[in-house]
């Protein structure tokens, strides 16, 4: 699926369905998931119509439905690149470079 040409309402609909296809094909009811994933009924609900959540009702929905390890897939560790990991010879970064701030009237 090519979630980029999808605007955030269609990405909205199409996880929430994929997570009531995966309640329904594990035979579980909304209250059943309600009940162990410890969220209202309303989260599930609107969650299931492509309405969303926050991302702490989802990892509780995805640990409930024993899906939480496909949050790896979501974003992997992208790890250090090779570049990165010869600059620091070592040394853990701690910090972004970020851009410089330029007084006024300094020229680039």
């Amino acid at each position: 699926m090519n979630f980029t040409a999808m605007s955030d309402k269609a990405i909205l609909a199409e996880l929430g369905g994929r997570i009531q296809r995966e309640r329904l094909n594990q035979n579980i009811t909304q209250t059943a998931l309600v009940q162990r994933a410890g969220v209202a009924r309303k989260v599930v609900q609107q969650l299931e119509a492509g309405r969303g959540c926050t991302l702490e009702s989802l990892l509780r929905i995805l640990r409930a439905l024993g899906r939480l390890d496909q949050l790896d897939s979501l974003l992997p560790d992208p790890g250090i690149s090779p570049v990165q990991l010869a600059r620091l010879a070592g040394r853990r970064r701690q910090r972004a470079s970020g851009g410089r701030e330029r007084t006024p009237g300094e020229r680039r």
